[in-house]
């Protein structure tokens, strides 16, 4: 993980200095444009293992970034950064393929311990079974949840749930990226169907539903899942 490649795309000058020496002092080798079309054209040819993009960008800005890059398939984590009043854009960014948002003002201890969150996500894709906090065992072949070597009773629904957040583990999701994913183009469901499902599988991975520590609320966006 100390070699994992980071590039900042951010055109204030201060911001991206204590980013960079915050990063590199962690151990991460940096790379850094100051305007979108750089920034665009880096993460296009180095293929960075995680962006950090700001949204208001001379050139192109972050949210033509973040399309383009999943246009073509680019699979690296995105975190944009974004100022105070900007919820909609965020929004838009999540359901554009971003992976999660920090505000400015932002804490860069705590952008550090997500980013290597992200980067610790080694795991793969067709693992059979996914332990993803003590004693809590999804297996994907049997479609099956267990605490504890104890079977937990899933609807399809709330195992395609689980099984969906597990994989977008760390990942800040919008409502309607839960429902296109888990409910497809179901017409007859709505944001509300999201919460009413999310309440009801908190009350079988939680300890204490009413205080989460792995399906969490986002204000403003979706949710995020966490893994123990």
């Amino acid at each position: 993980m100390s070699q994992a490649t980071i590039l900042i795309i951010e055109d204030d000058a201060s911001i991206l200095f204590s980013l960079r020496d915050a990063l590199e002092l962690a151990g991460y080798r940096v790379r850094a444009a100051v305007e979108g079309n750089l920034g665009l054209k880096l993460a296009m040819e180095e293929t960075p293992d995680l962006i950090l993009l700001d949204l208001m960008l001379p050139g192109l800005n972050g949210l033509q970034i973040c399309q383009e890059l999943r246009r073509c398939d680019k699979a690296m984590p995105i975190i944009m950064v974004s100022a105070l009043g900007q919820e909609a854009d965020v929004i838009r960014g999540l359901n554009l393929g971003a992976d999660d948002y920090v505000t400015k003002p932002f804490s860069i201890a705590q952008l550090l311990a997500r980013i290597a969150s992200f980067l610790r996500r080694h795991r793969s894709q067709d693992a059979k079974v996914i332990e993803f906090a003590p004693g809590l065992k999804l297996n994907t072949t049997a479609r099956t949840l267990s605490r504890a070597g104890q079977p937990v009773e899933l609807t399809p629904k709330e195992y395609g749930l689980l099984d969906y957040l597990i994989r977008s583990a760390g990942r800040a999701l919008t409502r309607d990226q839960i429902l296109n994913a888990v409910w497809g183009g179901d017409s007859d469901v709505s944001e509300r169907s999201v919460d009413r499902a999310v309440t009801t599988l908190r009350g079988k991975i939680e300890a204490d539903p009413a205080r989460p520590r792995l399906l969490l609320t986002v204000q403003r966006v979706g949710y995020r899942f966490v893994t123990e």
